[in-house]
């Protein structure tokens, strides 16, 4: 990367040189720094396409810092631990042959337990059918419950040691639900909104939607909160009776029909 930008430099220095150029004034020079405006004018006014030396150098001064410091951005992200995890969902805004599709970049260095888990799950299809069951608006996307309840069965009793929290429960953040100290399993949840009263309950973010976010807030969420407390759909039930359950009370819950590890 740092070797194409040192060649784009270096072609735009050849560039800027190949024509003698007229003065600029610095009146002019001040208004394209601020302006970032394409036309130039010589000392007289008049308009011309050429530029002064001393304003080539300063523009490709300003081309090759903005350069390396896209190189530099660009292997500062590729050296952030974590896998990415493509999820296509079905089902959005409650109809059937919407689509879209989100990408969830983990970070083993924010939840190293809760993202092997995360990951493990992702890589035996567990997430693949899995209903949103409960979508409130400016809050949280809650999934992870399998449609078969023999799947399910098996990752219940499979607690998660919990994860210090070590960043904020902001918009995008992908976290396990819990039920207390150690209950992790298999429900997670993406932030919807900047829920930082969540951190000092315990919830540690394990990842982040790192594009697609416009999909995740189309998500149905017109059933609500879940039983008992509203008419969504009741987490025993779903755990007991998987997408039979769902299917047949709840059918216009958005879907993962794809969950793929990148």
């Amino acid at each position: 990367m740092k070797l194409i930008a040192l060649l784009t430099i270096q072609a735009l220095a050849a560039s800027a040189f190949t024509s003698v150029p007229s003065p600029v004034s610095r009146s002019a020079l001040k208004h394209q720094q601020s302006a970032a405006s394409q036309l130039f004018a010589t000392n007289n006014g008049e308009t011309d396409g050429s530029i002064s030396r001393r304003e080539a150098a300063l523009q490709v001064a300003s081309a090759s810092a903005a350069l390396l410091a896209g190189a530099n951005a660009a292997n500062a992200d590729d050296e952030v631990p974590g896998k990415l995890i493509e999820f296509t969902v079905n089902n959005l805004d409650g109809e059937e042959g919407k689509t879209g599709t989100f990408v969830v970049k983990t970070r083993p260095d924010w939840a190293p337990i809760g993202e092997e888990r995360f990951v493990a799950l992702a890589e035996s299809n567990f997430f693949d059918g899995c209903r949103a069951f409960r979508v409130l608006p400016n809050f949280i996307v809650q999934f992870g419950i399998n449609g078969d309840p023999a799947v399910q069965a098996k990752w219940r009793a499979s607690n998660l040691k919990d994860d210090p929290v070590k960043v904020s429960n902001s918009r995008g953040t992908v976290v396990f639900a819990t039920a207390g100290p150690g209950t992790r399993t298999t429900q997670l949840f993406v932030n919807l909104g900047n829920n930082s009263f969540l951190n000092k309950q315990g919830f540690s973010p394990l990842g982040e939607v790192v594009e697609g976010m416009d999909v995740v807030e189309r998500f149905y969420s017109g059933y609500g909160e879940g039983a008992p407390s509203g008419k969504g759909p009741n987490q025993g039930l779903i755990q007991k009776q998987g997408n039979a359950y769902l299917e047949s009370s709840y059918p216009k819950l958005s879907y993962f029909s794809k969950v793929v590890v990148k």
